[in-house]
């Protein structure tokens, strides 16, 4: 069982798929069905050994936003009565939050580099965040988001050569497949609200912008990730079953999270 646990594959895929479709099914009752990203996401991360907060480095300020966002996510939820604005907001203090999260990588670089770097990070940080949150009232474009932003970043990652930050991001992709699988069993759209929107345009966001900032990610890959919470708004007919509405609006989200690993992997030929 140790060796099986062990085996990256089945970290990033098999366990983070189960820990969402698990929590799905035994929390959207209670509306609670939204914690399924962050559930496949925490799970990876432990079985990886990366849910440790000190000292604070970049990577894990990284971890420490990433599981402080849908758990914000949540009060919000539950405490306030979001509108229009609250989604820009969210990408406001998302765009703050990740400079922070790099500051320390940021203040090694000379200071021109650092602010055109830092100001990249925030703008992909406060669009990525907005555009997901603006989703929170549509579970089935908002896991089709978190699908293919997660494999996405996840996949261009690993061409980047940073085997954990492949890992995390694919873990998000899938713990959202969960979520999505739920919905095409049941024939129903699951309520998804800001704890999931958070944990996919946080977590997608600040995996993709590690990548860049630690690793060989270039800003290319990240401009079309960035394109993903977009492509999961592409119409869809309101009649269609729950089914094949998944299957359509995951397929925008996977060509587009498909285009950044296609450009990925072009560099490394």
């Amino acid at each position: 069982m140790d060796a099986w646990l062990n085996d990256p594959m089945v970290q990033s895929s098999l366990v983070p798929l189960l820990a969402g479709l698990v929590v799905t099914l035994l929390l959207f009752p209670l509306r609670l069905g939204g914690l399924a990203a962050v559930a496949g996401f925490c799970a990876t991360a432990w079985l990886m050994g990366e849910l440790q907060f000190t000292p604070l480095s970049a990577k894990r300020k990284l971890m420490l936003v990433a599981l402080a966002a849908p758990a914000f996510g949540l009060i919000v939820d539950f405490a306030f009565r979001t509108g229009r604005a609250t989604a820009y907001v969210l990408g406001v203090i998302s765009a703050v939050v990740g400079v922070w999260v790099f500051s320390t990588v940021l203040m090694q670089r000379p200071p021109v580099q650092a602010f055109l770097a830092g100001g990249g990070i925030a703008l992909f940080m406060a669009w990525t965040v907005a555009w997901s949150a603006a989703l929170q009232a549509d579970s089935v474009r908002a896991g089709a988001a978190g699908l293919g932003l997660g494999l996405g970043a996840g996949f261009s990652a690993l061409m980047a050569a940073t085997a954990s930050f492949a890992q995390l991001g694919m873990a998000l992709g899938a713990a959202c497949g969960g979520f999505l699988l739920v919905q095409m069993m049941f024939g129903r759209r699951i309520h998804a609200g800001l704890v999931f929107c958070l944990a996919v345009g946080v977590q997608g966001a600040l995996v993709a912008a590690g990548a860049l900032m630690l690793a060989s990610q270039r800003w290319i890959e990240l401009a079309i990730l960035a394109a993903v919470p977009l492509a999961a708004r592409l119409p869809i007919p309101a009649r269609w079953p729950v089914w094949a509405q998944v299957f359509f609006a995951s397929f925008y989200t996977l060509a587009c999270g498909g285009g950044a690993v296609a450009v990925a992997y072009m560099a490394t030929r």
